[in-house]
Order: C-alpha cells, then structure tokens, then sequence
C-alpha cells in the first residue's frame, strides 16, 4: 500500500502545554481520512505541524514514502500540501481570482497569471463541479463559495494531500452536502483529503478511516465501516458518552421577555427583521431554526442590545425598549440578560485577554472583582480556575491568552462566564459550533439545568439535531421573518427543512 502521509513520533510543546506525545500515522493515497477527538486533544496542531505552521520539536514525516522537512507553508505547497482552515484567508476586497493567483503569481507581470489562473479555475469546475464566478469579490460571496475558493487555491498550487480543518462548522447543511459531494469527486481523481471535524455523523458519511486523539496521543484507528457513533465518542472522550438528550417536559412560567412587530433595516434600505412577535417564558427553551442568513443573528443582537431596532418594541421585566429609547448591552446584563454570542471573537472576547480576564469581561465591574477602584487581578484568576474545573476548560491556566486556547474551550470559557451568572434569560448563539462531543453534552446539560432552574433560553443554531433535540418549542426564521412556531416534541426534520426553505404549505 502506498501512504500519501506518514507521520513517526511527533511531538510539540507550547511551553508548559505537550499538545503531541509521540503521534504516529499512515494514511493511504487517494482515500478520505478523519482526525477526531476533543478540543484541546492535539488534532490542529498536528496538521499545522504537516502545513508548515509549527515545527515539530521531534519526529519525522513523510510524503509519498520520503522523508520531508516542512519549515514553512511553502515547503508544504512544494510537497503538494494544502490546508483550509476553519477561518478562511482570503482577502475580503479582492476578486475570487485574484486570491486564488495571491501568493502563486508567475513573474512580475499579473495579467498572465490572472490569464492561466482562469483557465485552470474552469478546468477545476469541470473536472470537481467547483463552481464559483472568479470575477467576484469575496465579501459578495457567501460562505460555501468562499470555503470552494479556499478549495480551489490549495487546488491551483498543485494540492494532492488536502486538509480540512472543521470544513463544516459555519455550513449550512445544503452548503455541507454540496461539499461533501466535492470531496467524493477530488477522491475519485486521486487526491488525499483530510478532515479534522467533531461531527461524528459527518465523519461516518464522508471517510473511510477515522484516526483518534486524546490529551495529545493518537489512541486508536478504525475503518469508518467497523465503526460507529458510540465507540468513536467513548474513543474521544475516555468514556461512554449520552449521545441522546435526556429532558423532562419544559414548565413554562411567566413571559420573562417578548418582542411585538420588531424590524430591523439596514443603512442600505435592506429589510434584515420584519414584524417579529415572540414570547420567551420561563423555564423554556425556545430554539430558532433557519438557514444562516435568514435574520437569526440580526434577531440575537437586536434582543441583546447590540443593535437598535427600527421598529416594534422589546418587553423585559417592564421595561420597553423602542427605536428612540434602546437598551444597551451594559444595562440588559444588569436586568439579567445573558449573551453567548455567535461570533466569540467579536463579541464575547478581546484578543490579547488572559483567560482570567474574559472570564469577568462585562461582570468586571461587580463587587468581587473589585478591590477599591481598581480590578482584583487575584480574585479574578480564582474564579477563572474555580469556573475552567467546574467547565472543564482546557487547559487549566488563567493567565493564558484566550486565543490561544482551542475554539470549544474558548467557547467553553465563555459560556461559563454567561451563565455562571444565574441569568433570568440567557441569549445563546451556535451553542456548539465547532465544540467536541464530550463538550456537547455538557453544554447541552447545562441549558437543561438552567431551563429547570426558572431561565428563559432562545437558542440559535444552525445543527437541525440539536435544535431538535434542544428546542420546547421552535420557531423557523426565513427572509428576516418568523414562518412557523411549532412543538419540540411534534417536530421532524423534513417539515423543519421545507419551512426553512421557504417551501411549507402551512408557512405563514
């Protein structure tokens, strides 16, 4: 059997942090690999040592059977790798073409690259079906065809081993279909995919080996077919793993906070919200279903404070918020109204902050974090650590950098942080995106507990399953305006799928 990639004892430390003990693998040439585990087990660090991006501090790899040194993208676009990330590198104001040539121009004039790059481009669509109009800009694009651009530069540069990291974390599960189908053609070509993922329905479908990390070492390797759900989440976590959602009926209490004709518009004229009435009770959850695009998150910013709305009023204990008179985010965290938002990087968390630092960030000005008028550094790394244990956030150092900690765990962190608080309503967007299984099923316990405790819960999610699994009730959200409220416990996926297309007779 030929290997595409070998892999012999890779190690990596950052700092105190041993993120690679000893992995060793082999993937064979022209098959679909996985790499699962938990945030935080070793899974992106090992394929960004393979990208160049880190250097291993030992071990050996191989492509195609020789030995390699990669010390630098470049070396492993030489060595026919290429890597898409979960966050996408490409430059919002220039064309589809122009960052697909960036970085791989030949010569000192343009225009003949721009000429053969688009010449290759409509190969890569007839040969993949990786369609995409290579005079767009980027920011028109939406983000299935800006992950195809990604494709087809890794493409263009001569990729025969390709990896994915969480390819399917900001997708719709149209856009993730659609991918998927693109992968199966590359396969069928030659090329070598890699998918690191924690969607474990994801991994069965698409791969035909599943390699398993835990705490940095590669703990097992099965043939996708030998396998299933169940022993690959007790592989990843180091025990068996709920898969299913144990829940009591929801008892809903009284109308915490509600929304009457709300509308948004935009600087443009562009209508994002439209005539948006809901209620949030009490010990609910209340789960909003749509495809990304459709108002969901204008809606959470608008009911968190972050935008004003232009029309219609927000009910919170009494209090009303209107276009003239809005309610900031200071002051409905004081009312009680907790905010997990969609895009932590932007909203939840400040890049150069320790661990310590966004575990208080919004709560920095309570009591217990104050000494005097100043910030009571020690008393705010006590309870980062009392929060990273009861959370199980990894790893356990608050003075570390927020960023560098893996995107479940800075999830994690900032969950904690919202609903350590004992919020009345509690705002939550993406509860799980690009979060583990292990982490899953405690996040899910934990909007359970706090659903049981008296918390109003709306959740935002593009995963149908958990939405499903989560929701007491669902509202489905397409063009900016809610078309269907139905009960969790009566809802199937093919009736939520044609509501959310727009398609549902019943829609209103």
């Amino acid at each position: 059997m030929t290997f595409a990639l070998t892999l012999q004892g890779i190690d990596k430390h950052f700092g105190p942090v041993h993120a690679n003990r000893g992995v060793s693998l082999a993937i064979p040439r022209g098959i679909i690999a996985g790499i699962i585990g938990e945030n935080g087990a070793g899974k992106s660090t090992l394929m960004s040592i393979v990208y160049g991006l880190y250097q291993a501090d030992a071990g050996e790899i191989a492509v195609d059977g020789e030995l390699v040194k990669i010390a630098s993208p470049k070396d492993a676009i030489r060595h026919g790798i290429g890597m898409v990330h979960q966050h996408f590198m490409l430059v919002d104001n220039f064309t589809v073409l122009e960052n697909v040539v960036l970085g791989a121009e030949a010569g000192g004039l343009l225009k003949p690259s721009l000429k053969a790059a688009r010449a290759e481009l409509l190969r890569l669509e007839r040969d993949y079906g990786l369609k995409v109009d290579p005079d767009a800009l980027i920011s028109d694009l939406p983000v299935g065809e800006q992950q195809r651009v990604e494709i087809l530069k890794a493409l263009y540069r001569g990729a025969r081993i390709l990896i994915l990291d969480e390819p399917t974390a900001v997708l719709t599960p149209q856009e993730a279909d659609q991918l998927f189908r693109i992968l199966a053609a590359l396969k069928e070509k030659g090329t070598t995919i890699i998918l690191i993922s924690h969607k474990l329905r994801e991994i069965l479908a698409a791969t035909d080996i599943v390699f398993v990390m835990r705490h940095g070492q590669m703990v097992a390797v099965r043939k996708t077919s030998d396998t299933g759900k169940e022993e690959l989440a007790e592989l990843m976590v180091g025990r068996k793993v709920r898969l299913n959602l144990d829940k009591a009926p929801a008892r809903p209490g009284d109308v915490l906070l509600s929304t009457r004709n709300l509308g948004l518009t935009s600087s443009a004229g562009v209508t994002l919200l439209d005539d948006i009435s809901l209620d949030l009770h009490a010990g609910e959850i209340v789960c909003v279903a749509g495809v990304s695009g459709n108002g969901q998150s204008e809606l959470l910013e608008v009911l968190s404070g972050i935008r004003s709305p232009t029309s219609g009023r927000i009910n919170i204990y009494g209090r009303t918020a209107r276009p003239e008179k809005p309610i900031r985010p200071a002051y409905m965290r004081r009312l009680g109204v907790a905010h997990v938002p969609e895009d932590r990087h932007r909203y939840g968390m400040a890049g150069g902050f320790t661990a310590a630092e966004t575990a208080i960030l919004g709560y920095q000005r309570a009591g217990e974090f104050r000494r005097g008028p100043l910030l009571d550094h020690a008393a705010a790394t006590r309870h980062c650590a009392d929060l990273m244990e009861r959370y199980d956030v990894r790893p356990r150092r608050p003075q570390q950098i927020a960023l560098q900690f893996s995107g479940g765990n800075q999830q994690k962190l900032v969950m904690a942080r919202e609903t350590d608080a004992k919020p009345r309503v509690l705002l939550i967007g993406q509860p799980t995106r690009g979060v583990d299984i292990g982490a899953i099923e405690f996040i899910h316990r934990e909007l359970l507990r706090l659903r049981d405790r008296g918390c109003a819960v709306l959740v935002v999610s593009a995963e149908l399953d958990e939405v499903m699994s989560l929701g007491d009730r669902i509202v489905v959200m397409y063009g900016g305006r809610i078309v269907a409220s139905v009960d969790g416990a009566s809802a199937d996926e093919r009736s939520l799928g044609l509501m959310m297309a727009g398609a549902w007779k019943g829609a209103a």
